[in-house]
């Protein structure tokens, strides 16, 4: 019974924006950014809110460092599943938080829509490195310009085991040669729990979504910063991962 109205739930908080802009999408963007900027802002809290509730999911996350943050900053972070862009628009709600991602997101329909109406950096899967290296140097003046906090999978691709994958440097470089911005690394885990459609209920029951900041790094100077700062980025998240992994099932601990 649970299950059903957490299904429900989640319709009514994410289904409606997302059917208003799969309507609007093709006719106008304004209308297309604002059910985007709806369901970034307003629904991604409800979405956590709904699944404690109804299914006992946790949510939790450490904000310990916020009052740290610099006024703009590039986030890089581990990768476990889609559900991660929500993760990062709730934890840093308020901001104006923009994602590199994949253009074969474009496909899925809320997710691909909301990210091209946002302009977020959908990258061609099938380009070549330097279109790719391109379209993230455009990316990086526009958040500069427009004052938005871009985010970064070093992994490249979601990791289904929860294991964590090797962090390539190009894109890290090119993003942070492009705009400057003070690092913040970050850890996250849960996500690849919630990988697959069909273990998505079964594994939401008393289960947890944990994030946090782990480390504030000033702008890089060159090369040898950026690679310091991706090496001891990844080892640091490594080392969260098994802290958290060693606590017990029902902890509430970040």
């Amino acid at each position: 019974m649970l299950t059903v109205i957490t299904i429900i739930c989640l319709f009514g908080a994410v289904g409606f924006p997302t059917f208003m802009l799969m309507l609007v999408y093709p006719f106008s963007k304004k209308a297309a950014l604002f059910w985007s900027n709806y369901i970034s802002r307003r629904s991604s809290r409800l979405f956590f809110a709904i699944l404690r509730c109804y299914r006992g999911y946790m949510y939790l996350p450490d904000k310990s460092r916020f009052k740290d943050l610099p006024e703009q900053f590039l986030v890089i972070s581990n990768h476990q599943s889609l559900i991660d862009i929500v993760l990062y628009l709730h934890y840093f709600r308020g901001r104006e938080i923009r994602f590199v991602a994949k253009d074969t997101l474009r496909s899925v329909p809320m997710v691909g829509k909301m990210l091209h109406s946002q302009r977020h950096c959908m990258i061609p899967r099938k380009g070549s490195p330097t279109v790719a290296m391109k379209h993230l140097e455009n990316f990086g003046s526009q958040v500069v310009r427009e004052r938005q906090d871009p985010v970064i999978f070093p992994e490249g691709t979601r990791s289904r085991d929860g294991k964590l994958g090797q962090f390539y440097s190009a894109g890290f470089r090119r993003l942070s040669q492009s705009t400057h911005l003070p690092v913040v690394a970050c850890a996250l885990d849960g996500g690849w729990k919630l990988s697959k459609v069909m273990d998505i209920m079964k594994n939401l029951r008393k289960g947890s979504y944990r994030v946090k900041i782990l480390k504030i790094y000033p702008a890089p100077q060159g090369k040898e910063d950026e690679k310091m700062i991706l090496e001891e980025s990844k080892a640091l998240i490594q080392s969260q991962l098994d802290e958290w992994r060693a606590l017990p099932p029902d902890s509430l601990s970040v």
